[in-house]
């Protein structure tokens, strides 16, 4: 398993950035008002929103490589959290495209979102 690509700086990630963090519940309710509820899955379920900005040609490619090694959603990955440094081993991109902007000369950018696959 591979591990998503750091940039040159070393960073795992350019501000601004997004982290979310969720849980998935059902919710029954019955007749008579009353609720119950149960968690789909034990743990929350995490996502990054990454805007990598002023990228130049040679990390944009890198990226464009790694997309295309995962092919799109159906890769799985290691993850860093650019917040606490913790490895996410399962991670994949929510994305099966991958769009790129150049706005001169090393000044590419893109924006991808990955998210932690359940196990």
């Amino acid at each position: 398993m591979s591990d998503f690509p750091r940039l040159k700086t070393g960073a795992a990630a350019q501000y601004p950035a997004s982290k979310a963090v969720s849980y998935s519940t059902q919710v029954f309710r019955f007749l008579d008002g009353s609720e119950q509820r149960y968690r789909e899955h034990s743990t929350a379920s995490r996502q990054w929103t990454l805007r990598l900005d002023l990228l130049d040609e040679e990390e944009l490619a890198r990226l464009r490589e790694f997309f295309e090694a995962n092919q799109g959603r159906f890769g799985a990955f290691r993850f860093e959290d650019p917040w606490d440094g913790t490895v996410y081993g399962e991670c994949s991109l929510e994305e099966d495209e991958m769009g790129c902007e150049f706005h001169g000369e090393s000044r590419g950018g893109t924006s991808v979102v990955v998210r932690e696959n359940r196990t």
